[in-house]
């Protein structure tokens, strides 16, 4: 029987039952034979449930080959000079995704942000320009011999310029790949990495963030309790990429007396389920929770022995990341109200005469720039092994205030055409938002 066929008769036997169930709650049968509170708390309790579903079964993970450590790709040579001039390799590939973004995902845009879905063709597509592989080292299949967060920061941008949240969709799984790559044990690498480098790319999150208000990375609600050797985990993360298709799934949990930790836990195991999660933008990455309840793994599902420094790390690269994918976007805005204002006729000239209108573009394009070199340089700072939580910090700050305030600019400058689909500014806008609430689902 197809998936899909057996998942439609489940839905349909699961709505039969909870309108039989409804029915039967409003007889007076259940008070002749007593028995009315244990159908009304399966009424409850199915309604709760009635829209969370198990993880995807996923392919068997095995270890490809036996490491005897685990393999690291080198630090990036350090620079006399701050220079981010991208090299001959890094401009082809940005070169390829940008004008992939143009010709294959802004075409699309529109009806994935409409469909809360990104089309699979399109995903396998941008899967291979390679960039769910970026971090994955060269003796289990990469391309990359030294640490590429520039790398990925340009193609970040360029995706987004297409759209930011089919961005999020296409380089979610290789997120996981760059997390084990960077933090994972030689047996988690030998394990799950050659899958990130062929053409069948496993879908994969890295979920840290939770579906509470003023959220703090560092300080989880998820718990990782021990349990003999194995790690008992439980709780709820929020907004991930495609939850329900996921294979893989990269874990922060609060784990018992280590603090903040990195668990890889396969989307077969018991206890993990997820539930649909829409959001205001990043729509086309059909965002969901996934949801923790009594997971049992084994204690080499741990990474990085829980040290907190590799755990801080994944944040602050993170967030890099999402800093990538608003510098794109805000470059989107910046080339669309261009041509709009000059084109845009009032009082017989075009609106781009009055200061008003100039300066408003003038500020999007100097805030735009000022954002990217701030992602640039902390890249940077990330690939030569240096410290870059200060500058990681800045290019947050940076991108959360100025990539809302360009997005909110450029749909004041269509005015009412700004307030409508017709034109993508309000798309921007909504996704331009994420910047400042996302943490972890992408790396660098």
């Amino acid at each position: 029987m197809p998936v899909t066929e057996g998942k439609g008769m489940a839905e349909r036997s699961m709505g039969f039952g909870l309108r039989w169930l409804s029915r039967l709650a409003g007889s007076d049968l259940l008070d002749r034979i007593r028995i009315r509170k244990q159908v009304e708390r399966a009424l409850f309790t199915g309604t709760k449930n009635g829209f969370r579903s198990a993880t995807a079964a996923g392919r068997t993970f095995k270890a490809a080959q036996n490491l005897g450590r685990p393999a690291r790709q080198a630090p990036g040579k350090p620079r006399a000079l701050f220079d981010l001039s991208p090299d001959e390799e890094q401009q082809m590939l940005q070169e390829g995704v940008r004008d992939f973004a143009e010709v294959k995902v802004r075409p699309v845009a529109k009806q994935a942000d409409f469909d809360c879905s990104t089309p699979d063709e399109l995903l396998a597509q941008a899967n291979e320009l390679g960039v769910n592989m970026l971090g994955v080292p060269e003796e289990l299949g990469g391309v990359m011999v030294e640490q590429a967060s520039v790398t990925s920061v340009l193609i970040g941008e360029a995706l987004a310029h297409g759209d930011m949240g089919i961005a999020y969709a296409a380089l979610a799984p290789g997120a996981v790949a760059t997390a084990i790559g960077h933090w994972g044990t030689a047996e988690q690498e030998a394990t799950y990495l050659p899958a990130f480098t062929g053409e069948d790319t496993p879908a994969a999150a890295l979920a840290i963030l939770e579906p509470r208000p003023l959220f703090d990375p560092l300080k989880l609600e998820t718990k990782a309790r021990r349990d003999g050797e194995d790690w008992v985990l439980d709780g709820a993360k929020s907004l991930l990429a495609r939850p329900g298709e996921c294979e893989l799934f990269v874990v922060a949990a609060e784990a018992e007396g280590l603090g903040p930790a990195l668990f890889v836990i396969e989307s077969g195991t018991s206890g993990l389920s997820t539930e649909a999660e829409p959001a205001m933008g990043l729509r086309p990455a059909a965002t969901g929770k996934l949801l923790l309840e009594g997971v049992r793994v084994p204690g080499g599902a741990l990474m990085a022995e829980g040290k907190r420094e590799a755990y801080v790390e994944c944040v602050q690269r993170a967030r890099v990341a999402w800093c990538s994918l608003a510098v794109g976007a805000a470059q989107a805005v910046l080339d669309y109200v261009i041509p709009y204002v000059n084109d845009r006729v009032a009082f017989g000239e075009p609106i781009s005469n009055r200061q008003g209108v100039a300066f408003v573009v003038s500020d999007i394009g100097i805030e735009s720039d000022g954002m990217r070199l701030a992602t640039y340089r902390a890249a940077s700072r990330a690939d030569q092994g240096k410290d870059f939580a200060r500058e990681a910090t800045l290019a947050r700050r940076l991108c959360a205030q100025k990539g809302m305030e360009i997005g909110s600019q450029g749909v004041q400058l269509l005015g009412g055409h700004g307030f409508v689909k017709e034109h993508p500014v309000e798309r921007w806008y909504r996704d331009l938002r994420a910047a400042g609430v996302m943490e972890g689902a992408l790396l660098v």
